[in-house]
């Protein structure tokens, strides 16, 4: 008997032994740098660096935030010369739907947030930008090559069989028709109104002032926020500071830090120095 109380004693000590390390892992993955409480309310940062393209873990990552309670507000920095449209568009929403839930976003522009990035910005709060960050490129390109020239050079031709008429539009073995040209010079002043509209509504602008400055320029911030187009100058840590007022949190507030994804440039810079 007496045996038989000393293994259930051990195991019981196991036990309670793992189950500590299980909450002390838990607590140190919530816990942030400041070392605050693990459940105490937070501003969690975000990061959204390079081409956009493919989105989908950035909006389960603001998703994720939209639903923790201790979640106040986020802050996405932004570091991105723009994408594709659609994709600029979903981020859009996902940041709109963080606010519609309560919660305040504000966005940090850091050295680049021009075109789907600058639009991405828009869709918060409040945006931050540092006086030399290169902002703004409020329009919409399309790039086609004509190589027609050159594949007659070296003999090859380019047969092309369709059905549509525009159905091979952008062909590039063959000069663009002014129809097509039409299609698609409509398409283009579709998505940059839908740009203007996006900006005029986050920023609180009649469009025609948008309008103005929807030409495709390039900005500093200073130049941005004498044209309205971000709140404040500052960097991270002043855009930080700036959600945690508008979530009516103390100053500097407990951080979720931003998370940290895979990449093997990163790892063979770090290996090669």
């Amino acid at each position: 008997m007496a045996r038989r109380l000393t293994v259930v004693a051990a195991a019981l000590a196991i036990w309670v032994g793992v189950l500590a390390v299980f909450l002390l892992v838990v607590s140190s993955m919530l816990r942030g740098p400041d070392g605050g409480s693990p459940f105490a309310p937070r501003v969690a940062i975000v990061e959204l660096e390079g081409l956009i393209v493919e989105v989908d873990d950035l909006v389960r990552e603001l998703k994720r935030h939209r639903e923790n309670p201790f979640v106040r507000a986020v802050v996405v920095r932004i570091n991105s010369p723009g994408g594709v449209v659609a994709p600029t568009q979903e981020l859009h929403g996902a940041i709109r739907r963080l606010r519609e839930a309560g919660k305040p976003v504000v966005a940090s522009l850091g050295a680049v947030a021009a075109s789907g990035g600058y639009y991405v910005a828009v869709a918060a709060d409040q945006i931050y930008a540092n006086p030399g960050t290169l902002t703004g490129s409020i329009g919409v390109i399309m790039q086609l090559a004509n190589v027609g020239g050159l594949m007659k050079k070296v003999g090859v031709e380019y047969v092309v069989v369709k059905a549509g008429q525009f159905k091979d539009i952008g062909n590039l073995g063959r000069p663009m028709s002014p129809e097509e040209r039409q299609v698609l010079q409509t398409l283009l002043d579709d998505v940059h109104g839908q740009f203007i509209e996006a900006v005029a509504d986050g920023r609180k602008l009649d469009r025609a002032r948008v309008i103005q400055f929807a030409d495709g320029r390039v900005f500093s911030g200073a130049q941005a926020k004498s044209l309205r187009m971000v709140d404040a100058l500052g960097g991270l840590e002043d855009a930080v500071n700036g959600a945690a007022t508008l979530a009516g949190l103390p100053t500097p507030p407990n951080v979720i830090a931003p998370r940290r994804r895979f990449s093997l440039v990163d790892l063979l810079r770090n290996q090669l120095g």
